[in-house]
């Protein structure tokens, strides 16, 4: 899909948008893997789904499905609806008409981020130190790691898993056992190390390499292959959004009042200043988001603004103005016509880019 953003009349009127107001913070948006529904996690423990079609009438709110905060959602990638996980230690699986399925209950603990790999079907969580993946009804346990998980990807192909915590990055093989032994006898997981807090991580598209966000405002990035690695300093904040370009050659951030795409064509990025491009002035940025299967980039600021980046042309244009609440979550559709985006306030907004 084409976006126009240098067109001065594409840039001078909003999309065709749909939006609703919640009664608490949004913490995590998804669509479905059909793209029909957007699904928004919010603090109340509800996760309101929203029918993609503007035109279409949305539904009333469900009840909440968890008892406390929603706190990580995605696509449910072996169904037509989503995955969610609360500070009740609850992960769900919630089909579209409302059907929920318990996967893990371990109450009292926090069922903090989630991934999900939708050509194997599997879902992965993180509990504690501990990482989780289900997958054809069966769950497995793979840790503990030295802290809690603080992010966690599938590889490209979906056979392991990157977990970050304080010190680096762990990967486990899906072949591998899980528990406290650490893996199946004489096989250990592999580690890259890198010492402090690890506050965001994203395996790239092409899977040749992991980057996270670290505790020290800035960025560290592995590359699996030769077991080495690169560190891009001078962020202002922490760095708690990644997302890689769908063709793995740009990583872009937050935590930057520009557009910052870090180039992995070539030799990379080292030594090297990043690509920024966009309209300053609207704050810092809190959430990034790459279309998949496209060329360009979403992006939500701590004003309220978002805006969406043609990263060949450098530019961007706004899709919505300022209005004070952070932008705290953004997804594409997977065909990559549509954007999702919730803030702090709790509003819930979907955008129609095909105009």
């Amino acid at each position: 899909m084409k976006l126009d953003i240098a067109n001065p009349a594409w840039r001078q009127s909003l999309p065709p948008h749909r939006s609703v107001a919640g009664d608490a913070p949004v913490a995590a948006c998804a669509f479905n893997r059909e793209g029909k529904l957007a699904a928004f996690a919010l603090g109340d423990g509800s996760v309101r789904m929203l029918p993609t079609d503007i035109a279409a009438e949305p539904p009333q709110p469900a009840a909440p499905f968890h008892d406390g905060a929603v706190l990580s959602l995605v696509g449910d990638p072996a169904g037509d609806g989503f995955v969610s996980g609360g500070d009740d230690g609850r992960l769900l699986r919630i089909a579209a008409d409302g059907g929920v399925v318990e996967l893990i209950n371990q109450k009292g603990r926090w069922v903090e981020h989630l991934a999900q790999h939708v050509a194997t079907g599997a879902i992965a969580a993180t509990i504690g130190k501990n990482a989780y993946v289900q997958k054809g009804g069966e769950v497995r346990e793979f840790g503990p790691h030295q802290s809690t998980v603080a992010g966690i990807d599938f590889s490209k192909d979906g056979s392991r898993i990157a977990c970050a915590h304080y010190g680096g990055v762990t990967i486990w093989s899906l072949g591998q056992s899980g528990g406290q032994s650490g893996g199946q006898a004489g096989v250990a997981p592999r580690r890259f190390a890198w010492a402090g807090s690890h506050v965001a991580m994203k395996w790239s598209t092409d899977g040749k390499f992991i980057a996270t966000g670290t505790q020290e405002n800035d960025i560290h990035v592995w590359r699996i292959a030769q077991a080495t690695d690169m560190r891009m300093q001078g962020y202002p904040a922490k760095v708690k959004s990644l997302s890689w370009s769908a063709d793995g050659r740009f990583l872009y951030t937050s935590a930057q009042p520009l557009f910052t795409a870090w180039s992995f064509a070539g030799k990379g990025p080292e030594g090297k200043p990043p690509l920024q491009f966009g309209e300053e002035g609207a704050g810092l940025l809190t959430a990034v988001a790459a279309q998949p299967a496209g060329e360009y980039v979403a992006g939500g600021f701590d004003s309220g603004e978002l805006q969406v980046g043609d990263v060949k042309l450098r530019q961007s244009a706004v899709l919505k103005m300022a209005d004070g609440s952070p932008i705290t979550c953004l997804d594409w559709s997977p065909d990559g016509q549509k954007l999702a985006a919730g803030n702090e306030r709790g509003d819930m907004l979907v955008l129609d880019l095909r105009r």
